[in-house]
């Protein structure tokens, strides 16, 4: 049986938001019984994603690119986690089906969520699209166990796993420089800086530049 509790209780039922606390959970997964805060406790990031079912043909395509690309994610400090409402011996015959015929190795935990408290905890569950399954849902929880990011795809439309390693380390890289990134940034490009809080400092950076590319006074990019 999955727990699930949302400690502190300010966590947001339904959907949560940016921020909010995320829900923490006990649940069976292929790599037996684990926790979110497992991850969290050790200082790692978390990417949760859900898919609508096992064997099934998007899935196996997103499932597969992202063990493919897990050294990038380990490597950015970051644990993947799926989550579907199938069993876990559903969720083992598929990884071991995708091994077969993929040649990959599924690294990460696929919890089993049959009784969908985690999927509730969440909001993976959107009954427009389906009453049963969950849709194509993006967590990521940083450290402090807030959740920073919250993408939801429809079930017809693979997700793009290039930009979710770019947003699980553009906000590692928010969070280590005190800075912002720009539409389309990667890693080594520009990032944006802070723009002046009084108009005597936004003279100044007009004026000086402060050892920044100023484009104008409320926007400005720096290499870090």
């Amino acid at each position: 049986m999955t727990q699930v509790s949302t400690t502190p209780a300010t966590a947001t039922p339904g959907i949560p938001r940016i921020n909010d606390p995320a829900p923490d959970f006990e649940a069976q997964s292929t790599h037996g019984v684990i926790h979110l805060s497992d991850y969290t406790k050790q200082g790692r990031w978390v990417l949760l994603f859900s898919h609508p079912a096992d064997f099934t043909p998007v899935c196996s395509t997103e499932l597969v690119e992202l063990a493919r690309r897990n050294p990038e994610f380990e490597q950015a400090n970051t644990q993947l986690i799926g989550v579907s409402v199938d069993s876990v011996y559903s969720h083992i015959a598929w990884a071991q089906n995708l091994a077969e015929k993929f040649g990959q190795e599924i690294p990460y935990p696929i919890v089993a969520d049959l009784d969908t408290k985690v999927s509730q905890a969440y909001g993976m569950i959107h009954p427009g699209a389906s009453a049963t399954t969950t849709v194509r849902a993006v967590f990521v929880i940083d450290p402090k166990q807030l959740i920073r990011a919250l993408v939801y795809y429809p079930m017809q439309a693979g997700r793009n796993v290039d930009e979710l390693l770019r947003l699980v380390t553009a906000l590692q890289t928010v969070d280590a420089n005190g800075v912002s990134t720009p539409v389309n940034w990667r890693p080594g490009e520009p990032v944006v800086v802070p723009a002046p809080a009084t108009t005597e400092a936004a003279r100044a950076r007009k004026s000086n530049g402060e050892g920044l590319n100023v484009i104008d006074w409320y926007v400005s990019t720096k290499k870090l």
